[in-house]
């Protein structure tokens, strides 16, 4: 297995390497919550790199070649936008040579960054990072984007409704109320994501957060509604100036 920078680049050649990136949480709850979200993208980041979508990257722990970098002419076309320098620029490099991207998934070059202290400034990051969805010229992962958004906005509404008009459906010869398929729908999302995300703790060294998580799912799927929403037709604080 390559554990480092040279060894990845001896082996592969890449243009441009993507490494691990972990939240040096505490125990508060908003750090925690991080801490998980951003081990979520992590897995995911891992896995688009290495199945060639090359969707995802950070340049808290980035590396490229001086010469993808000058061929693309860096950042010419896409300074002009407030955030996602990192991502855009891989996208560049990636239209250029896209078997250039590589990911090295190694322990000892794991990044620490630190974590946003209030809700605030959680959302007001995670606005910021959203807003960038559509300025990519690879679409690959729009689709992708669009049905997790809804599936979240789906999970959102499904309890308002059932306050309202608690309906029954049958599905496979079973009755469910709008609150049980809420539930099912919840638990199953659960399963699955904690399923995908083993691993990706363990490689951490986080396998302990694990346990919350389950408590983190509504507070979740609040908050990709909500930052999806704003990223798409809010704005938001940054370097001390708004941003549209």
């Amino acid at each position: 297995m390559v554990a480092n920078h040279c060894g990845i680049y001896e082996e592969k050649q890449p243009d441009l390497i993507v490494m691990p990136v972990a939240i040096n949480n505490c125990n508060s709850f908003i750090e925690i919550f991080q801490a998980l979200d951003f081990m979520t993208l992590q897995g995911i980041t891992a896995a688009a790199v290495h199945k060639k979508i090359h969707s995802m990257c950070n340049g808290a722990n980035l590396a490229y070649t001086k010469k993808a970098f000058s061929t693309v002419n860096g950042f010419a076309g896409i300074n002009s936008i407030a955030s996602g320098d990192d991502m855009l620029l891989m996208h560049k490099i990636y239209k250029q040579t896209p078997a250039g991207i590589a990911y090295l998934k190694s322990a000892a070059v794991i990044v620490q960054t630190t974590p946003v202290n209030t809700i605030a400034q959680f959302f007001n990051q995670r606005i910021r990072w959203a807003s960038k969805a559509d300025k990519y010229d690879d679409k690959r992962m729009l689709p992708v984007l669009v049905v997790v958004y809804f599936l979240n906005a789906m999970l959102l509404l499904l309890p308002i409704v059932a306050l309202v008009n608690n309906m029954h459906y049958s599905l496979f010869n079973i009755n469910y109320s709008l609150w049980q398929l809420w539930f099912v729908l919840i638990i199953l999302k659960t399963i699955i994501e904690i399923i995908f995300l083993i691993p990706v703790a363990k490689f951490f060294s986080k396998q302990s957060l694990l346990f919350l998580f389950p408590l983190m799912q509504p507070f979740h799927i609040i908050y990709t509604v909500i930052a999806g929403w704003l990223g798409k037709f809010g704005s938001y604080s940054w370097k001390g100036r708004q941003v549209k």
